[in-house]
């Protein structure tokens, strides 16, 4: 039996051991880890508020705002502050599921003291309710936040664009790493080209509050910082009445200022609602969208690609002036079509144009002139100058993806069929059919260039913004004259293929474009899908050009019928705003004569 002495050294032994244990464990709190736990002390003592920054404004060419900024409640939580056993209480009191709220808990935040927003846009109602139970709930706080509002609804939204939460992929990218996880940016059109100005510098506002989370003084706030506003190149005047022409119909426009490469409008319908988008979409809607077989989320002015077809003759026409293989006195007889071996290539006109020179080739849109002019030249000729005008390649505009089109050559069917060329798709090349494809957003850099000489731009967004030359073909200035006069003569003389795009207000050169669908001459009375696609490029005045456009309507049929009515409305409604103080536009239309065109039966 151990003796008393011996039990004392024992305990004494223990109570060292203990003692030491207490003081090795708080050198390593308040040595070791001092500053951690200094820094979630003062985190406890201290709420570090997100002071939004407001979002810059987007303005159209004549100072228009196309957007708004809002204010709005948030519902939030701080997970460090919160008691997750009050989970099913606080369901109630915000109206919301339980498993929701966890779900927003549990997801990995930069801090357990910064909030997390439960609940978006609670009416005012809401925010008393929740005030007077802010003390049941240490944690739980309103916070304010600033929401976009899209004027217009969906005109132009393909080209303003949306704000959304980071993606998973954004979240992992340290470009994004300063946003909160909350935020909305740019994830579209020029909300998101031009987002990091836009967007701004959050402020913050630092509050001391008690063990509650009840806030006793503010000490510090830095204020926000607001974005830049920015002065798009658009006319939304043009872009309201362009996009009401297209009614119900699917298609692009693409309108340009050729002295400059400022985009004037650009439609693509169906369009979307980028109010959606403001607050996060529900799944509901996205799905919505997503399953839409129209596609109302694709930009079919960059995104989609179509034969050209005869708007293409342009090019024939330059390509064939220039190597000299016909002059505007060329003739070619046009008996309704050529035969080539066994194929049969037909013209438009059935019965044919009889004897035509280049000039009426290109007024009435001869296709046999073309073949002709097409087999002189060659297809590897043809691409040149088509890609020169800057066909088969991207425009560079900066709206996200663009498709690249398609010229094709020699070298290009024998890499990708592993076939040599045949002289018949030199012929439906020639008129913009077979392996051709452009982009809408295309044909109007192309309709531009011509327009103003050569000088083909990238495309800006920006109102006044440095001209950025791309390229500049080499034409001859007679080839052009010669092409410019032929175009005109489309419109405003008889016979001409686009005369639906006259106006009693500007002259208009343009050139019709029909694109088939299937081979069938009765695809006019078959389902929408089967129809060919209308297109129209133009310009005006012709004697100095303001603006250059392309339309494009999906499955519309002619060009004539379909396409030129819409940019005939489109020019005017743009040179009547360029002339006039858009505040006082009421009541200008009727006075100065535009009005609805009536159709009649139209061939290209």
């Amino acid at each position: 039996m151990k003796s008393e002495s011996e039990k004392i050294i024992i305990i004494s032994y223990v109570v060292i051991a203990v003692f030491l244990l207490l003081i090795m464990r708080l050198w390593q709190l308040q040595i070791l880890e001092g500053s951690k736990y200094k820094k979630l002390s003062e985190a406890n003592r201290l709420r570090i508020m997100a002071i939004p920054a407001p979002r810059g404004i987007l303005f159209d060419r004549n100072g228009i705002p196309l957007v708004k900024n809002s204010s709005y409640y948030c519902a939030s939580i701080i997970p460090g502050e919160f008691d997750q056993g009050k989970v099913e209480m606080l369901a109630k009191v915000v109206k919301m599921p339980a498993e929701e709220i966890l779900d927003k808990l549990h997801k990995k935040s930069l801090s357990p003291f910064v909030p997390i927003k439960l609940k978006q846009g609670i009416l005012f109602q809401e925010v008393a309710h929740i005030e007077s139970r802010k003390s049941d709930f240490p944690g739980l706080i309103i916070e304010t936040d600033i929401s976009r509002d899209y004027i217009y609804g969906d005109t132009g939204s393909h080209l303003i664009g949306y704000l959304g939460k980071l993606s998973p992929s954004q979240s992992k990218d340290p470009a994004f790493e300063d946003i909160p996880p909350d935020a909305f940016i740019g994830q579209w059109g020029v909300e998101k080209l031009f987002d990091k100005s836009l967007r701004g510098v959050p402020g913050k506002r630092i509050i001391e509050v008690d063990a509650l989370g009840r806030e006793l003084r503010m000490l510090q706030e830095k204020p926000p910082i607001k974005g830049e506003d920015i002065q798009l190149s658009i006319d939304i005047n043009l872009q309201k009445k362009a996009e009401k022409a297209f009614g119900d119909r699917a298609g692009a426009l693409v309108a340009i200022k050729p002295a400059t490469g400022e985009i004037l409008g650009m439609v693509s319908k169906p369009s979307f609602d980028p109010n959606l988008f403001t607050r996060g979409i529900s799944s509901d809607d996205w799905i919505a969208l997503a399953r839409n077989k129209k596609n109302p989320m694709l930009n079919r002015a960059l995104q989609s690609q179509y034969p050209p077809g005869s708007t293409f003759k342009i090019v024939t026409a330059i390509a064939g002036l220039e190597e000299g293989v016909i002059t505007p006195e060329t003739k070619v007889d046009c008996r309704g079509g050529i035969t080539y071996g066994k194929w049969q290539f037909g013209c438009w006109r059935k019965h044919g144009h009889g004897v035509v020179s280049l000039h009426r080739a290109i007024v009435e849109s001869c296709d046999v002139y073309f073949y002709e002019v097409g087999r002189r030249l060659g297809i590897d000729r043809i691409y040149h100058y088509a890609t020169s005008l800057g066909l088969g390649k991207e425009t560079g505009i900066g709206l996200g993806k663009e498709r690249r089109g398609l010229i094709p050559n020699t070298k290009w069917k024998q890499d990708n069929k592993k076939l040599p060329w045949f002289l018949g798709e030199t012929f439906n090349a020639s008129i913009g059919q077979g392996y051709v494809a452009a982009t809408p957003v295309q044909m109007a850099v192309l309709t531009s260039a011509i327009a103003t000489g050569g000088n083909i731009y990238t495309p800006s967004l920006v109102k006044d913004s440095k001209p950025a030359i791309a390229g500049n073909i080499k034409i001859k200035p007679e080839t052009l004259e010669i092409v410019k006069k032929g175009l005109s003569g489309v419109v405003n003389e008889p016979g001409g293929t686009g005369w639906a795009a006259h106006s009693p207000l500007t002259s208009i050169g343009g050139k019709t474009g029909t694109a088939q669908v299937i081979s069938q001459d009765a695809s006019r009375y078959l389902a929408e899908r089967f129809r060919d696609h209308a297109w129209f490029v133009a310009f005006a005045p012709v004697e100095k050009p303001e603006i250059a456009l392309v339309v494009f309507v999906e499955h519309g049929g002619h060009g004539g019928g379909a396409a030129a009515p819409i940019a005939k409305i489109a020019i005017e409604e743009y040179l009547i705003n360029s002339k006039l103080n858009p505040a006082s536009r009421s009541g200008q239309d009727s006075k100065l004569g535009i009005q609805n065109v009536t159709h009649r039966p139209q061939d290209d």
